[in-house]
């Protein structure tokens, strides 16, 4: 993870609207389209702040047009794990 000076870090439940917006319109919004369409107004850094965190958690991605998708799936990580036909190597 790059370390950045953040001035701000957001407040949970800031972080969890964000999440819950990409979860819901997951693969319609490009990043800055993305932050102007949230139902409340925050600064673009903290926006950004967000969106790294996210990214590098493995629980969005941007496809090749831009958009941003959720891709976090806890249910379907417990499955894999749970099949002892599966290894996983440490």
């Amino acid at each position: 993870m790059i370390k950045k000076n953040v001035l701000h870090y957001p407040q949970l439940d800031t972080v969890l609207m964000v999440e819950n917006f990409i979860k819901k319109y997951g693969g319609k919004f490009r990043k800055r389209s993305l932050w102007e369409n949230l139902p409340k107004r925050m600064m673009y850094q903290t926006f950004c702040v967000i969106f790294d965190y996210l990214s590098e958690s493995n629980k969005i991605a941007v496809d090749r047009e831009g958009k941003v998708c959720w891709i976090w799936n806890p249910e379907g990580v417990r499955k894999y794990l749970g099949r002892p036909d599966l290894i996983r190597k440490a």
